[in-house]
């Protein structure tokens, strides 16, 4: 659905600070990730990450032991067709498991649904989420 407010709208990136840029841009390409462009050097470079869907992850260099356990957001959840190919892949790609996938009903409103869901942890702590609704 459209936002009425704002035009056009909509998801377009995700900031995350790492300590490790080569490892996290590593995984993260493990996961199918592209990378569109970078910028900076050192402690200031800059990796922007495609999902496939125009949907981005921008990784930020220069972070380190001042960064939560839970890394610089709660969780990202994205879209997927088989959550359970998508959780294999990324612990292969070593990505710590956290939830193995499973279906939860949800006593949502005003519908009731059902998702699949998985999640992992990255190498900065960060939650990725695996995402489908049944």
């Amino acid at each position: 659905m459209a936002n009425e407010i704002i035009g056009g709208l909509g998801f377009h990136h995700i900031g995350l600070k790492v300590a490790d840029l080569a490892k996290s841009r590593s995984m993260y390409a493990a996961l199918g990730m592209k990378e569109v462009c970078s910028w900076g050097e050192g402690d200031s470079e800059i990796v922007m990450l495609d999902l496939g869907d125009g949907g981005r992850i921008e990784l930020f260099a220069g972070g380190g032991d001042f960064l939560s356990k839970e890394g610089k957001w709660l969780h990202f959840a994205m879209k997927v067709d088989d959550v359970d190919a998508a959780y294999q892949t990324a612990l292969a790609a070593g990505f710590a498991p956290k939830t193995a996938p499973k279906v939860v009903d949800l006593q949502s409103r005003p519908t009731k649904i059902s998702i699949n869901i998985a999640f992992v942890v990255g190498p900065d702590g960060e939650e990725l989420e695996f995402f489908r609704q049944l």
